[in-house]
């Protein structure tokens, strides 16, 4: 057989349902660095809060997805719905206006959605509005230009044909990746929001499918399971923080997308885990070095699924989600609310047949034995855009033979 290339796709949905509430109750920089750090900041807040709940379950969500589809909600939200959802998302309000936040997404979506053959990713927005009810032009038209969202007028009166109307939206975004999504709507429902974000990359270097063997990952001191190892030997940029006690590895796809795979020391998961942040990526940017290296990693898919109203109201975005919310912008009165918000996403680290990507790669080594770097032990990854050096995807592997469920 020959050498299969090793293609990523990843493929994330998020969805925010509105719902009417009861009557009686820096100028040089390119825009979207201006919230580069914003989203950061929010990545690892949002990690880590889902991490303090979920200590021994795989995670694995799109950080950029649920900023962009919440930013463009904030583009209808007023007073202290508006300040709680933009400090939430991780913006200094004394540092970066609300005009600068929004120009730098739709910089941002304009330069992620990029037509180039070597990277297929694209990010964006759909609003389902109700047919007979009416919503703000400001608003629909802030939508379309900053977030460049689609307007789908949707009959909410018959939720069956509305629920199959969005779902065969998402399936078409992500490519059939993600199915049956919606299960229901609110009976109230006026407004759908929908992002969704895919990536289909190719490595720079692809592994080669006839060295992938069985092999043992160790979930825990008690836990082992057999995987799929994928197997290559040649030069990438690695660092060994010892400070941190972890090796990191930097992979690079064709394009501009790249993955940082991070593998704490044995013993050293919650210690690295702790410290997963905007300082210890910088750090290991910098100190990436190029290094000829014998490269195990595991391949495996994962699916997951969120309530992110729940982890938004630890991380003090609230009044959105109740009946004091100020979403005036978008209906001309205080009478919505976020009634569900969902992040679901579909990762799968495999290697590909596709012809496009079947090219045979020979690489001349020494015959000198290289260091072993062998992800065989629950690990965290990014996958970072390096042209707008945002977060496009996170998470942490546990268990890669965890059986997956997009229920």
């Amino acid at each position: 057989m020959s050498p299969i290339n090793l293609c990523l796709i990843f493929a994330v949905l998020f969805a925010v349902a509105i719902c009417e509430i009861p009557p009686a109750k820096q100028q040089s920089r390119s825009p979207y660095l201006k919230i580069a750090p914003g989203n950061a900041d929010f990545a690892f807040r949002f990690y880590h809060q889902i991490a303090s709940e979920e200590t021994g379950k795989n995670i694995f969500f799109s950080p950029i997805s649920i900023t962009t589809a919440f930013a463009c909600l904030s583009l209808g939200a007023k007073s202290t719905t508006l300040s709680q959802l933009l400090s939430g998302l991780g913006f200094n309000q004394t540092k970066i206006s609300e005009r600068e936040i929004h120009k730098g997404f739709h910089h941002l979506l304009h330069v992620l959605n990029r037509p180039e053959a070597e990277i297929e990713l694209s990010l964006g927005n759909a609003l389902f509005t109700h047919d007979k009810y009416k919503l703000l032009k400001k608003f629909l038209n802030d939508a379309k230009h900053f977030y460049h969202a689609e307007v789908l007028p949707t009959n909410f009166k018959k939720p069956e044909e509305a629920v199959k109307q969005i779902n065969n939206y998402i399936e078409k975004k992500t490519h059939g990746k993600l199915v049956d999504v919606v299960k229901q709507l609110d009976p109230k429902v006026v407004v759908v929001l929908v992002n969704y974000i895919y990536l289909k990359a190719y490595w720079k270097n692809p592994f080669n499918y006839e060295f992938t063997r069985k092999d043992d990952f160790f979930v825990d001191e008690q836990t082992t399971v057999q995987v799929p190892m994928m197997n290559k030997d040649s030069n990438f940029n690695f660092y060994h923080d010892e400070e941190l006690s972890c090796q990191v590895v930097h992979l690079p796809y064709k394009g501009h997308a790249s993955a940082l795979f991070i593998l704490p020391d044995p013993g050293k998961l919650k210690q690295v885990e702790a410290a997963l942040g905007t300082d210890a990526l910088i750090k290991w940017g910098k100190s990436l070095k190029q290094q000829r290296l014998e490269l195990f990693l595991p391949r495996f898919s994962l699916f997951t699924s969120y309530d992110v109203e729940s982890i938004l109201n630890k991380l003090g975005v609230t009044d959105v989600f109740t009946d004091h919310a100020d979403l005036s912008g978008i209906t001309g009165a205080r009478n919505v609310k976020v009634s569900k918000a969902i992040h679901k996403a579909f990762l799968n680290v495999h290697e590909n047949g596709t012809e496009a990507a079947a090219t045979t790669v020979i690489e001349i080594v020494p015959t000198s034995l290289p260091p072993i770097v062998k992800i065989d032990r629950p690990f965290f990854f990014l996958i970072i855009d390096e042209l707008t050096k945002c977060i496009l995807f996170m998470g942490k592997v546990k268990n890669p033979s965890e059986e997956q469920s997009q229920n």
